[in-house]
């Protein structure tokens, strides 16, 4: 790392040594590779060639046309294939019956591939015999055989699908495509099977259930019959008996004779009125409608026609007329007589119809009560109508449901729930190995390998490591070693070695910074740039360099960050010119305990840096409380940017007390100091062990709208 100061290392790591060591060795990385990318090659040939080759099935419901259940059954209804059926699936693919079912059908047993252990190696037998190998040999050889083919088998449900994929590894590139599709065929067939026994035990399960439902249907229906007869609940349809029959003819025929009895009642009395009012009968129906009356008002007309007839050629005294006259009259009486006989009718009639109705109402009656009592009975016939038709209900779907069962006993009735979708093919590469690939990949882990390895001999032996040089801004030279002359103007070294005194001076480089000393501006942009929490300012000349620091820290202020200024000083210096008064309590106040941490702060009258000002307690009760100082520091930095502590005049061993925190930077605030004082100091620092010391001169750089501000 570089920079003032030199951060916490004074080296950095040379990228350029480090390729040019690699490059320096190329011949050994190249010779190394090329041999192990050989040794990959040549062992990739010997090792014999595994062909790969994989068959699909797709799980789905599969019911024939003429099913009864495929019928009710909605479209693409896959009722038990989610997410963890096509699991199950996969599992039965895998299960040790159907491996076995293949070994036997492809006669598995009698390839060498799928019994190694039938012929041990020299070496096997003698693990055997020390006792460190389990005998292969003990177990039976259909073990031995489902063992090595569970090793070469792979089956997996395709990701968001219902498709199950079927992979098997072999050397025989023809066996490695029959054996999927041979497990194809026989979980086919498996699942087939398992279905016909599901519909063959359903038909021996409901052959006696059947019987024993017909016997119980035929015994309720004749306890219903019986029940019938005895209670005479005759049906007369499929929702009356023979009593409410009859109750509601009767009730019918009720209504029609008191109708017929009114109606003739009315009549008569029409007749009545008509006779006793003396109007003429031949007005009212009944009477008109008698042949009798009708026969004697023809009568009546001719013989009014004969009296007109003469009454123009006789008297009315001759006999002729009196005749006639008297045969008119007759015929008048007769027509009254038989209007009574029609009258005497129909009240007659009126009291049959009485009659008819105190008979009907009798009936009624004891028909009502026989209705009520059959009433009662209904009660016990119904609930073995219900029981019966119960039982015939179940005894139809149990037949149903055996018709159904015997249809799919018979041959490809009922298919399994999957389909192949994907033929195993015979693969024309081998799956392993990928000679190319492994050459490669082997070629190219060793050759980073290789460079690792000499980058990490050269970082551990130091060769790739180099001294951290600050140089001038504006100048590539480096200055002379040893201290400058007086007065010279020329800025010093800013860093101390943490392991003896200073070795040499070498001048400044900040190319972000544009003066060319060591101003405040500099070394405001070395905190900045640094990212410094804390720093301890020593002033060797007193309040001109306090002064100094006050400028710095209203520097930072105005670059916006957070400041805060602890004033150590014995002279009070930064005191009086930042805080309003100073008599303001501050940090002898905060280590006697005499006020909360917050009253200590005060704010600065000139910038936004904040400080805490040397404070009005006693100095020596304050000392006592010296070992919290570190903690306050701490606290600040958790709340600040940076934390400056002014110590005026103080030597290393004063500011050891106070610069504990690791990345401390030290400001040596040197203003109208000599250079001899200033490599005396820097030394005595080094000496202490501080590696981070900076210099700063009092001055500011030039400020073209400011051309005369230099001091605090």
């Amino acid at each position: 790392m570089s920079g003032i100061g030199g951060g916490q290392q004074d080296v950095d790591i040379d990228l350029g040594g480090l390729f040019r060591a690699v490059w320096a060795r190329r011949t050994r990385v190249l010779l190394a590779t090329a041999c192990v990318a050989g040794a990959a090659f040549t062992t990739a040939m010997m090792i014999a060639p595994q062909y790969q080759s994989e068959a699909r099935l797709l799980i789905e419901s599969r019911e024939p046309e003429f099913s009864g259940s495929n019928q009710l059954a909605p479209m693409g209804s896959d009722r038990v294939f989610d997410e963890s059926g096509i699991s199950s699936q996969v599992q039965v693919l895998r299960s040790a019956d159907l491996i076995k079912q293949v070994a036997r059908n492809m006669k598995l047993h009698e390839r060498k591939e799928f019994d190694p252990s039938a012929e041990p190696s020299a070496l096997s037998d003698l693990l055997v015999m020390l006792g460190v190998k389990k005998n292969p040999l003990d177990l039976p050889p259909e073990e031995r055989v489902l063992k090595e083919f569970e090793s070469k088998l792979q089956v997996y449900q395709v990701e968001k699908s219902r498709v199950i994929a079927i992979a098997f590894t072999s050397k025989d590139a023809r066996l490695a495509a029959a054996i999927p599709d041979e497990m194809a065929k026989v979980y086919l067939s498996l699942q087939s099977g398992a279905k016909l026994d599901s519909n063959s035990e359903a038909s021996r399960w409901l052959e006696p259930e059947i019987a024993n439902l017909r016997e119980k249907v035929r015994e309720a229906e004749a306890k219903v019959a019986a029940y019938r007869a005895s209670s005479g609940l005759l049906p007369t349809s499929e929702t009356e008996n023979f009593a409410t029959r009859e109750l509601t003819d009767i009730s019918t025929e009720l209504a029609r004779v008191r109708g017929e009895r009114a109606n003739a009642e009315a009549r008569a009395k029409g007749v009545r009125t008509a006779l006793a009012d003396g109007r003429a009968p031949d007005t009212l129906t009944d009477v008109v409608g008698s042949q009798m009356i009708q026969r004697l008002k023809e009568s009546e007309a001719n013989i009014r026609g004969q009296i007109a007839d003469l009454s123009t050629s006789l008297l009315d005294g001759h006999p002729r007329l009196k005749a006639l006259k008297s045969q008119l009259e007759g015929i008048a009486q007769q027509i009254r007589t038989e209007t009574r006989k029609v009258l005497v009718s129909l009240e007659n009639e009126a009291k049959v119809g009485q009659l008819r109705e105190e008979q009907l109402l009798q009936r009624l009656n004891t028909l009502k009560a026989q209705s009520a009592q059959a009433g009662e009975e209904e009660v016990g016939l119904r609930a073995l109508e219900r029981e019966a038709t119960a039982q015939r209900q179940l005894l139809e779907t149990y037949l149903a449901r055996y018709r159904e069962a015997t249809s799919r006993t018979v041959a490809n009735a009922t298919p399994a729930d999957a389909r192949v979708i994907s033929n195993a093919v015979v693969p024309s590469t081998p799956n392993f190995p990928k000679v190319v690939p492994i050459t490669v990949v082997a070629a190219l882990a060793t050759f980073l390998i290789g460079c690792v390895a000499i980058m990490l001999g050269e970082l551990f032996s130091g060769r790739a490591l180099k001294p951290i040089s600050v140089v001038e801004p504006e100048a590539s030279e480096q200055l002379p070693a040893g201290p400058a002359e007086p007065n010279s103007g020329e800025p010093m070294l800013a860093l101390a070695e943490s392991d003896g005194p200073v070795k040499d001076l070498e001048p400044v480089e900040d190319a972000k910074t544009a003066g060319s000393d060591f101003s405040i501006e500099f070394v405001a942009a070395h905190l900045l740039d640094q990212n410094i929490r804390s720093a301890v300012s020593v002033s060797p000349g007193g309040d001109e360099g306090s002064t100094a620091t006050v400028m710095l820290a209203r520097l930072l202020a105005e670059d916006g960050r957070k400041v805060v200024l602890i004033d150590l000083s014995g002279s009070a210096c930064p005191t009086r010119l930042m805080a309003q008064s100073s008599a303001l309590p501050g940090i002898t106040n905060l280590l006697s305990g005499d006020i909360a941490f917050a009253e200590s702060i005060h704010a600065d009258r000139l910038s936004e840096a904040h400080i805490i000002p040397r404070g009005n307690s006693d100095p020596r009760t304050a000392m006592r409380g010296i070992e919290r100082l570190q903690m306050i520091i701490d606290a600040l930095t958790n709340a600040y940017d940076l934390v400056l502590i002014e110590c005026g005049p103080a030597d290393a061993s004063a500011v050891t007390r106070i610069a504990r925190r690791e990345g401390t930077e030290i400001i040596v605030s040197a203003s109208s100091v000599s250079d001899e004082r200033i490599v005396e100091l820097l030394t005595d620092f080094g000496e202490a062990g501080y590696r981070n010391i900076v210099l700063m001169t009092g001055q500011r750089e030039s400020d073209p709208d400011f051309p005369d501000r230099h001091a605090a």
